[in-house]
């Protein structure tokens, strides 16, 4: 796919080719992500980065992601902090925010949200989420940091074994991930949810037409002993009620005598984050901390690396990165969390 200038709204819009060409862009700001080198190369660039519901991770990785490049940032947080509580149409206010900004990042409640609000946009606009739709940099993230992983075991994505965890309806990081994956091969996915909380038909489909293997379970024992785990938390946001969401709340535990009497001895954990690491919750206990499989802290930085890549395609500077480089005079000790 052409990316210079493109919205980023759907995974749909990827294929294997263009994902690699993402991929091969996200490594090459490591040094730029871990502070071994500085670019300017979107200096003066103003990234308007809308999230009308609640994010810390996404939005500041968004916020970083671009600053890292150079650029600038402009915040709205909140539906209520914005002219939307005012009645304001989406195509309005896209029509008005893109004229003070030369990219968007946003994330809604609503699904489908944020492509009604980029066809009022005059600028690029990444999806950061639309309500339990879709979550494409974070399908890019996650699929990025499989492959990483999977690598340090000599393996590959295709004909490997992952078992989804958890909340699979309102999940949105599940749903565009297993679109990513059905475009690989030979994929066993085992889909590990109560009957009332189990992946969407339509997704299910998606993966089975595609020619993976799917087993559904309700049974964490005896189904975890996959390459890689992804344990997602329950989206108590999109239940109808608090009461609701509790029942399931706890459903799936996963800590480290779990680990060990089930999961191989390379499983690679993943979540998209948060965890709930309250006691009711607990999704993934801190016993897990020290086990060097555990990925969910090498996803958040993977995500940095992937929305680089993505705001410096989309505004067409993705090879002029290095020639804006300069040294960094700050003490800094970031570096790639790696196994053990």
């Amino acid at each position: 796919m052409s990316f210079k200038g493109e919205h980023i709204l759907s995974v749909k819009q990827f294929d294997r080719d263009s994902i690699q060409h993402i991929f091969q862009i996200a490594q090459s700001m490591e040094p730029y992500a871990y502070r071994k080198k500085r670019t300017t190369v979107l200096d003066g660039a103003i990234l308007g980065n809308l999230f009308f519901e609640p994010s810390t991770r996404t939005r500041v990785s968004f916020g970083c992601a671009f600053n890292l490049l150079g650029g600038e940032v402009r915040e709205t947080t909140g539906m209520q902090s914005s002219a939307l509580s005012k009645g304001e149409s989406l195509f309005d206010t896209a029509r008005v925010i893109s004229s003070y900004s030369d990219v968007i990042a946003m994330r809604h409640p609503q699904a489908g949200s944020v492509a009604e609000f980029a066809e009022g946009s005059r600028v690029p606009v990444l999806n950061g989420g639309d309500g339990a739709n879709e979550h494409p940099t974070q399908a890019l993230l996650d699929l990025f940091t499989i492959e990483r992983e999977l690598a340090a075991s000599a393996q590959k994505i295709d004909g490997m074994h992952i078992a989804m965890i958890g909340d699979l309806k309102f999940g949105r990081t599940v749903h565009s991930l297993s679109k990513l994956l059905a475009l690989y091969k030979n994929i066993k996915f085992t889909l590990i949810a109560p009957n009332e909380l189990a992946m969407p038909d339509d997704i299910i489909a998606t993966i089975e037409n595609a020619g993976h293997q799917v087993t559904i379970t309700d049974q964490l024992a005896g189904n975890i002993n996959a390459d890689i785990v992804y344990q997602t938390r329950i989206q108590e946001e999109r239940f109808p009620s608090q009461e609701e969401a509790n029942k399931y709340r706890g459903k799936f535990r996963l800590n480290q005598q779990i680990y060990t009497q089930h999961c191989k001895s390379n499983t690679v954990i993943m979540h998209p984050l948060p965890r709930d690491s309250r006691l009711e919750a607990n999704e993934l206990d801190n016993d897990l901390n020290l086990n060097p499989n555990l990925a969910i802290f090498r996803q958040a930085d993977n995500g940095v690396l992937v929305r680089m890549a993505l705001f410096a395609l989309t505004l067409g500077v993705e090879n002029l990165v290095s020639k804006y480089e300069k040294d960094v005079p700050w003490y800094s000790n970031k570096g790639y969390s790696n196994k053990g």
